[in-house]
C-alpha cells in the first residue's frame, strides 16, 4: 500500500472522497450554467449587448402584440391603453411626485404633475422608472427655463410639452441609447 493514498474505509479516504465528489458536482453545475447562458444568447431569449452590434432599441408595440418587455406588476404609475385611431399601443407613466419650478425672470411659481406616453415596448417604462431623478432633474431645468406668459396660453403649453418630452428623451439617450417618450401630458397645472 502506498504511503500518499488513504486506505479506502478510513475516515481520511472517505473525506478525499466526498471533496473529490463535491469538485466534480461544482464543475458539472457550472458547465450546465456555461451552456444554458450560451443555449439563452443562441436562441435570442437574451440579446446581444449595446456594444456588439449596436443599441438594442425598444420597438413599437401594435395593439395585438404581446409586450414581451412590459412589467410585470400592474403598478398604478404604468398603464397601457390599446383604444383610438392608431395601430400600436400606448403606455403611459405617471410621475409620482409633482413638480414645482421658479418661472424665468419671474417671481411666479408654476407647479404641476406630469405623465408621459410612450409606443415603444416596455423597456422605455422601465427606464423612466429607474432614470426618474435625472429626468425630474431636466424637467425641473425645462420649467425653470419657461417665461410666464408661456404657462398661460394653450400654444405655450403646449410648445412647454414639447420642450419636456424633448428633455426626458435626451436623458434617456444619455443613459440607455434611445429615448422612446411621443408625448408629455399636463396631470394638474397651477401657476401662483
Amino acid at each position: 500500500m502506498s504511503k500518499n493514498k488513504p486506505a479506502e474505509g478510513t475516515a481520511e479516504g472517505k473525506q478525499k472522497s466526498s471533496k473529490m465528489k463535491l469538485i466534480i458536482g461544482a464543475a458539472v453545475l457550472l458547465g450546465v450554467g456555461a451552456g444554458g447562458a450560451y443555449g439563452a444568447v443562441a436562441s435570442g431569449l437574451v440579446g446581444p449587448s449595446k456594444s456588439d452590434h449596436g443599441p438594442d432599441v425598444p420597438q413599437l408595440v401594435g395593439k395585438d402584440d404581446t409586450d414581451p418587455f412590459a412589467p410585470e406588476d400592474d403598478s398604478s404609475t404604468a398603464s397601457v391603453h390599446g383604444e383610438g385611431g392608431s395601430e400600436y399601443r400606448t403606455a403611459y407613466y405617471s410621475f409620482e411626485e409633482g413638480f414645482t419650478s421658479n418661472l424665468k425672470d419671474s417671481p411666479a411659481l408654476v407647479q404641476m404633475s406630469l405623465a408621459a406616453s410612450t409606443r415603444h415596448d416596455g423597456r422605455v417604462i422601465q427606464w423612466l422608472r429607474m432614470h426618474e431623478l435625472a429626468i425630474r432633474s431636466a424637467i425641473l431645468v425645462e420649467l425653470a427655463d419657461t417665461m410666464e406668459e408661456d404657462v398661460f396660453t394653450v400654444e405655450g403649453k403646449e410648445r412647454l410639452k414639447q420642450r419636456l418630452a424633448a428633455a426626458i428623451n435626451r436623458v434617456l439617450e444619455e443613459q440607455e441609447g434611445f429615448g422612446g417618450v411621443d408625448a408629455v401630458y399636463f396631470r394638474t397645472f397651477l401657476v401662483q
